[in-house]
């Protein structure tokens, strides 16, 4: 198969989110979570080695602690992030693209203090970047549009108007947009709820029930025909909304155990899913069943229904979502081993041991190569000519492990790419990588 087949599907994938994310198109850009479903690094020459000493361009400070993954757009990075014994304050921070210094910050008190431990999330949704600035979103309810220079433009507090917010382990649902919408997922334990706001103003366009199971997963807008359907995916259950509305177009509840991964789209009306093994499974192949490509149809009727059009048979994923890599889809499991599965058949076409190890982070392709980002800090540099791992790669010694772990803020969270930096986010620091003299 030519290359220039091979690499056509994200490339049209991409031409389909055009018209569904309203934000500058100059590089350099990386404007939502997973690159709005899209987790190929585009015409970026990322470095394949790099160490502590090594190809890194710079680094930054992050206060308190976070997870989201770092967004890209108006020549700055912006992440998310939240401190205080019970997270009693959140922070938006942007750093110049270029030098990584603090360009600004903006403190907000969070709705819904609580222990600020590693079984809860902290500042795990992910913001967005719009055409007029960014919008950032807290678990703990709070809802924020800033401009470029950190400027307000509006601001929401979902608690005093929609109740508390209580889920286990918190909330990590990461902003979608369109270009009028931005859109909240509130999978909480009770009365759970989706929210479409106007972008310019923050004005509630329409409030939808939630899908009504355990989620940390994002919200999704496949296209499907000349739309788009909003496809949220929670443990046993993926729905399907039409994002003008709000209104429920269709469910799809033949899965199990996709609490964490996000659903990515690969055409018109299908995307990946991906589900863990759940621990409990005793066979692996009814938990690789639940990770697939699944297809959304419309019927005679005129009503819509989900469907797999290929499950697995042994790959499983943990927290990092399947994704499109050449004519294939890669799914990493808990011990970072990489599945290959042809994209149109679901038939095995690799497999390989990497030394990243579990992955938290969607990995991200560039060119032939996939970029595996195990939580524990080391970065695998795969092949996609032939599955073969090229390199691992550190930015902090693997010292860092030791002593309180997760708590100390050595946990790989996050990737993004634009060009010419591949950047990383810790719990508590960023990281630009450059290709460098390679």
């Amino acid at each position: 198969m030519s290359d220039l087949y091979r690499f056509s599907l994200p490339l049209g994938i991409l031409v389909s989110f055009a018209a569904v994310i309203d934000v500058v198109a100059a590089p350099p850009s990386w404007p939502e979570f997973q690159n709005g479903g899209q987790a190929v690094a585009a015409e970026v020459n990322l470095p394949t080695h790099w160490a502590p000493d090594q190809n890194i361009a710079w680094t930054a400070d992050i206060v308190g602690y976070g997870q989201s993954a770092p967004i890209v757009a108006h020549d700055q990075i912006v992440v998310t992030s939240t401190s205080g014994e019970n997270k009693d304050d959140y922070h938006v921070s942007a750093f110049d693209f270029g030098s990584g210094d603090l360009r600004w910050q903006v403190d907000l008190k969070n709705p819904s203090p609580f222990k600020n431990t590693p079984m809860v999330s902290r500042a795990a949704p992910t913001a967005i970047a719009t055409d007029t600035g960014y919008i950032a979103f807290f678990e703990g309810g709070a809802l924020i549009a800033l401009s470029p220079e950190g400027k307000t433009l509006w601001q929401k507090d979902l608690v005093a108007e929609y109740g508390k917010i209580e889920a286990r382990h918190g909330l990590s649902a990461s902003l979608e947009q369109n270009d009028s919408l931005v859109f909240v997922w509130v999978e909480r334990g009770e009365e759970p709820y989706i929210l479409a706001l106007n972008k310019t103003d923050g004005e509630v366009v329409w409030k939808a029930p939630g899908v009504g199971s355990t989620s940390w997963a994002s919200p999704r807008l496949i296209p499907v025909g000349s739309s788009h359907h909003l496809v949220c995916s929670a443990s046993g259950k993926i729905v399907g909304l039409d994002p003008a509305s709000g209104e429920r177009l269709w469910e799809f509840d033949e899965i199990s155990n996709n609490t964490s991964c996000t659903p990515m789209p690969v055409g018109d009306g299908q995307f990946l899913i991906g589900a863990s093994d759940g621990r409990g499974e005793t066979a692996a192949g009814a938990a690789a069943a639940s990770n697939g490509l699944i297809e959304i149809s419309k019927g005679d009727d005129g009503k819509f229904t989900a469907a797999y059009k290929w499950q697995a048979k042994k790959a499983t994923s943990t927290f990092g979502s399947p994704v499109v890599a050449g004519d294939t889809a890669a799914i990493v499991n808990r011990t970072g081993v990489l599945y290959r599965l042809d994209l149109q058949t679901g038939d095995q076409v690799s497999i390989a041991r990497t030394a990243a190890g579990g992955i938290w982070a969607t990995p991200i392709v560039s060119g032939d190569q996939i970029y595996l980002f195990g939580n524990k800090g080391t970065t695998s540099v795969v092949s996609l000519t032939d599955g073969k791992e090229i390199a691992s790669n550190r930015c902090w010694d693997a010292e860092a492990e030791s002593g309180e772990g997760v708590r100390s803020g050595s946990v790989l969270y996050a990737a993004a790419a634009a060009s010419p930096y591949l950047i990383l986010r810790r719990g508590d620091k960023l990281y630009a990588i450059s290709a460098g003299d390679e």
